[in-house]
C-alpha cells in the first residue's frame, strides 16, 4: 500500500506563548516555523507526492503550502478529520494553568477515557484521524498505485494518537510518543499490518523513500511485487 508521511505543522505563536492553542482560528506560524516549514518543504522536494492532505487549521494550511511550493502540479487538500482534537474549555487556556487541572493527570496517564469539558474525547480523535489516514491511503492506492507516496499535515496529539495505532498500542501509551514541530514521520499500511518506518525525523534523507522502476528480466519489465507484510527476521 502507499506510503504516508505525516508532517506536524511548524512552530507556532501559541507553542511559544505556552497556550493550548486547540482550533483557535488565526493561530498561524511564528517566524520560526515559517522556516521551519521551508526546511520539511525541502526536504520533501525530491519526492514524486501524490497528493498532500492537510488539517483546515492556518498553521497546517501555511505548512502544506509551502510543501507545495515544491510540487506545483499539487494543491493541498484539507480534511477536517486531521484537525486539532477538540480541547473545548481548555481552548486558548495556559499551559501552566492546566497542569493544575485535575484532569491534566488523566490525560497523561489514562487519555482513552478522557473527554475535554464541552470537547471531544481523545478516542474520538485518534478514531476519526485514523480513519481519515486510512481512507486517503487505499484511495491513492487505487488512482496512483500502491507504491505512492503522499503527505498530511496535521497536529502533535493527532499524530501520536495515529502512530500509537499503527503500532498496535492501546491509546493509554500514546504519551511516551514525541512528535517535534515540523517533523516527520512516516507509515507503510500494508495488507495486514502498517509499519512505522520513521518517528519524529527532522534531518535524515528522504529520497530512499522514491519508489524503485521495476527491474526487467530478459527484456521484460517485471511487474512491482505486492508490499510485503512479513517483517525481515534479523533486520534488514
Amino acid at each position: 500500500m502507499p506510503t504516508v508521511i505525516l508532517v506536524r505543522h511548524g512552530r507556532s505563536s501559541a507553542n511559544t506563548s505556552g497556550v493550548l492553542a486547540g482550533r483557535t482560528p488565526g493561530v498561524k506560524l511564528d517566524e520560526a516555523g515559517v522556516q521551519q516549514a521551508a526546511a520539511v518543504a525541502e526536504r520533501l522536494a525530491g519526492l514524486p507526492l501524490a497528493a498532500i492532505i492537510t488539517s483546515p487549521l492556518d498553521r497546517c494550511k501555511q505548512t502544506a503550502a509551502a510543501i507545495a511550493k515544491h510540487h506545483p502540479a499539487l494543491r493541498p487538500a484539507t480534511d477536517r478529520r486531521l484537525t486539532e482534537c477538540g480541547y473545548g474549555d481548555w481552548t486558548g487556556q495556559k499551559i501552566a494553568t492546566l497542569a493544575k487541572d485535575p484532569l491534566w493527570a488523566v490525560v497523561q496517564q489514562h487519555p482513552s477515557g478522557v473527554t475535554f469539558p464541552s470537547g471531544e474525547s481523545m478516542r474520538g480523535m485518534q478514531q476519526r484521524a485514523v480513519d481519515a489516514i486510512r481512507a486517503h491511503d487505499a484511495a491513492l492506492a487505487v488512482s496512483h498505485g500502491e507504491n505512492a507516496v503522499w503527505v498530511a499535515v496535521s497536529h502533535g496529539d493527532v499524530i501520536k494518537a495515529i502512530v500509537s495505532d499503527a503500532l498496535g498500542q492501546h491509546l493509554d501509551s500514546f504519551q511516551r510518543i514525541v512528535v517535534d514541530t515540523a517533523s516527520t514521520t512516516i507509515i507503510t499500511y500494508t495488507r495486514t499490518r502498517p509499519f512505522l518506518v520513521r518517528l519524529n525525523d527532522s534531518g535524515s534523507e528522504l529520497t530512499s523513500l522514491v519508489p524503485k522502476p521495476p527491474e526487467k528480466a530478459k527484456g521484460r519489465a517485471r511487474k512491482s511485487a505486492v508490499q510485503s507484510s512479513d517483517a525481515v527476521v534479523g533486520g534488514r
